[in-house]
């Protein structure tokens, strides 16, 4: 599902509107047709797709991003995938206040890259990496990642974000990510490994063991690289069960 396909980004358009305009065959911003809806909500929808497409130009779909619910931002995936920076980092506690990041893994355009405290992880670093991005997708990252990382480096993460972690809710799957990754058959290199184990890795490393670091940044890695084909799966899933089915009488 594209951003082509939303209509409710526009104020006052609900997914009821949206739905209707759906079974009526108006799938996609091309095939708009302002008589489904009243007048003044349809000089809306048209402004919003005649600036929609300005901005589809420019790569910012930021502004779709904003106005989506939450629950509804995966829709923008599609338009980006290709150029999406998938986030995940490990600290030394739960507390951003009392604790640190010791990694931080990026995975966008099919590479993964990895900053290490004390070596190359940095607020500038960081704030390079995800100036460009169109799109950040994290797991819990909404309560976790971001805040960790804006607390921890003063910056702000103010990227258009997914935190893929809701859209799996939507489509019934529940628990952590690797709990998900198991329940729909994504696999990993690597043993399966905790939260605390990565507390424990790093604190290995610190008493010289550098086996330690590789085991963690090669965990973190793994949590990164594996969110791209499990938010492929979601959006896939999400595009079958809200657009599919509203126009499958078409």
């Amino acid at each position: 599902m594209r951003i082509e396909n939303s209509f409710i980004p526009v104020r006052g358009v609900g997914e009821t509107t949206e739905r209707r305009l759906w079974e009526h065959g108006v799938t996609h911003w091309d095939e708009f047709d302002g008589s489904v809806v009243g007048s003044t909500l349809a000089d809306r929808i048209e402004t919003f797709i005649d600036e929609g497409r300005t901005h589809l130009e420019r790569g910012d779909i930021s502004v779709f991003a904003e106005a989506l619910p939450a629950s509804s931002r995966w829709r923008c995936y599609e338009n980006v995938s290709d150029e999406t920076c998938f986030l995940d980092i490990e600290t030394t506690g739960l507390d951003a206040s009392t604790n640190e990041v010791t990694t931080v893994s990026l995975h966008r355009s099919g590479e993964t890259t990895t900053f290490v405290k004390d070596r190359d992880l940095t607020s500038d670093r960081l704030e390079r990496e995800l100036a460009d991005a169109p799109l950040l997708v994290t797991f819990n990252g909404q309560r976790f990642d971001v805040p960790f990382l804006e607390t921890c480096f003063d910056i702000d993460v103010d990227v258009p974000h997914v935190d893929l972690m809701y859209p799996c809710k939507k489509v019934g799957l529940d628990g952590g990510l690797k709990a998900i990754e198991k329940d729909v058959g994504i696999d990993r290199d690597k043993p399966d490994l905790s939260g605390r184990d990565a507390v424990r890795l790093w604190h290995e490393y610190e008493a010289g063991d550098e086996g330690a670091l590789e085991t963690l940044v090669e965990y973190n890695r793994a949590d990164t690289r594996n969110m791209k084909p499990l938010m492929e799966l979601v959006a896939d899933r999400l595009h079958e069960t809200v657009f599919e089915a509203a126009t499958a009488g078409d």
